[in-house]
């Protein structure tokens, strides 16, 4: 799922847990999209393009068994609710930080190519229902939906619904061969990918957080 709408998922976990401050729950969001940024900087993990790219299906993460598999998402979830419940004695924050942790990963499943491993060092199978490559167009409309309704349970305003409904239409051209766009220039420079997603990340994480306001709900104590 595109990076607007995994911080959108962190207007849903902040509906869940409205005592919870926001930022940390932006960051938990991506945490496996920050590691993987971070990972094919440094060599660890690798992207690859088809010749030509025209849409996220010529886009293959070839190699990321550290930053999104099963074992590590689970894990670093669970690590961080023991730090930050036990350690701490935030239990509120720490059930709030290993969901938006996990829901990263959710969602990554159900729109990515088989490509998330069960842990490292298991090199199959892999998983994925594999939606940006079999519908395209179906995945751009179901990420737009999910965007406006993560909007619509946390009762957010007009501007961040403006907010999460341009950050999707931004990324139309991904999403279809017959609109044009930036990805044409990503054909052998995956590196230049990886930086695009991390600006976006950083950008609608500052946005999404920036414009999301209170949820009108009820706070709990933590």
């Amino acid at each position: 799922m595109f990076a607007v709408n995994h911080a959108a998922t962190a207007l849903l976990v902040k509906r869940r847990y409205p005592s919870v401050p926001m930022a940390p729950l932006l960051v938990s969001v991506q945490a496996m999209e920050l590691a993987w940024v971070g990972l094919n900087y440094a060599g660890v993990e690798r992207t690859t393009t088809e010749a030509t790219v025209r849409s996220v299906a010529d886009i293959h993460l070839e190699y990321m068994p550290w930053s999104h598999s099963i074992a590590t998402a689970a894990g670093a979830a669970a690590l961080a609710w023991l730090i930050i419940e036990r350690g701490f004695r935030r239990p509120l924050l720490g059930r709030a930080v290993a969901l938006g942790m996990v829901s990263h990963l959710i969602l990554d499943l159900f729109t990515h190519a088989p490509d998330i491993a069960l842990s490292p060092g298991l090199s199959a199978p892999k998983l994925g229902l594999g939606l940006y490559a079999a519908a395209p167009l179906a995945a751009f409309i179901v990420e737009l939906l999910y965007g406006w309704l993560c909007w619509w349970v946390y009762r957010g305003g007009r501007v961040l619904l403006a907010i999460i409904t341009i950050g999707n239409l931004a990324n139309l051209s991904f999403f279809s061969a017959a609109v044009p766009g930036p990805e044409t220039y990503l054909a052998g420079r995956p590196m230049l990918l990886v930086t695009i997603v991390f600006v976006q990340i950083v950008t609608t994480l500052v946005l999404v957080g920036a414009f999301a306001g209170r949820a009108h709900a009820t706070p709990a104590s933590d």
